[in-house]
């Protein structure tokens, strides 16, 4: 199993999509690069990026794509039919994830799957007032409708704060020695096109709901920490 670094940003990003920038062009990428077999042969060439700070986590995602669809709108809505980046991240071990899915156009579905009781499947929306904590920047339109069949490279950049974490996990311990878990996706489930791909590969049945299959994300200083 890999492992990416999440280290602590140079300084604070400025959520305006500059992959190369001053922030996030020191930093080293990852590739969601393994595809499910279900999936159509259209393989989308995605990146992602994830820096911290004393106030929170901040993602990047690169996807050179095609066949791009944006129709949702409604937060928490059917975001993964659309093209979508998604990060799934268990800050505390053993209470639980958070999925991250935001599609092309900047709509986001956020929600809390408790593992503390052990069952499987314990999805909570994120109420209204907690997904306004997330700043969320894309390069695209909310709505990209019809498909853009051509090559089209998009970016989505966001800011979620560690009291979106707490409320439901307690207190988040960040900096060095720490080791959250996680996996990076990229899906488009409704597209022309759909395929499902994963950064740390998960095994058997198509479902990125499946915490055993997270990577260790460990918490660093600096590239040289």
């Amino acid at each position: 199993m890999q492992q990416y670094t999440i280290y602590k940003a140079p300084s604070t990003p400025g959520l305006d999509g500059e992959w190369d920038g001053s922030v996030w062009g020191g930093i080293p990428s990852l590739d969601v690069d393994h595809f499910h077999e279900k999936g159509s042969d259209h393989r989308p060439v995605t990146q992602a990026k994830a820096v911290y700070d004393d106030a929170g986590i901040y993602v990047i995602f690169r996807v050179e794509d095609r066949y791009v669809r944006c129709v949702e709108t409604r937060r928490n809505g059917s975001i993964c039919a659309d093209s979508c980046a998604e990060f799934f991240v268990e800050p505390v071990a053993g209470l639980g994830y958070f999925n991250f899915e935001i599609n092309a156009g900047g709509t986001l579905l956020l929600h809390y799957n408790d593992q503390s009781a052990g069952e499987p499947h314990n999805w909570v929306p994120l109420d209204e007032s907690r997904l306004d904590q997330v700043k969320i920047y894309h390069s695209l339109p909310q709505v990209v409708d019809p498909e853009i069949e051509d090559p089209t490279t998009w970016i989505i950049e966001y800011f979620a704060p560690y009291e979106l974490f707490e409320a439901d996990v307690g207190p988040v311990t960040r900096g060095p020695g720490t080791v959250w878990r996680g996996n990076f996706y990229k899906c488009g489930d409704a597209t022309s096109h759909p395929h499902w791909a994963m950064w740390n590969r998960v095994e058997g049945e198509l479902s990125f709901h499946k915490p055993e299959w997270f990577a260790p994300l460990p918490l660093s200083d600096g590239l040289t920490g």
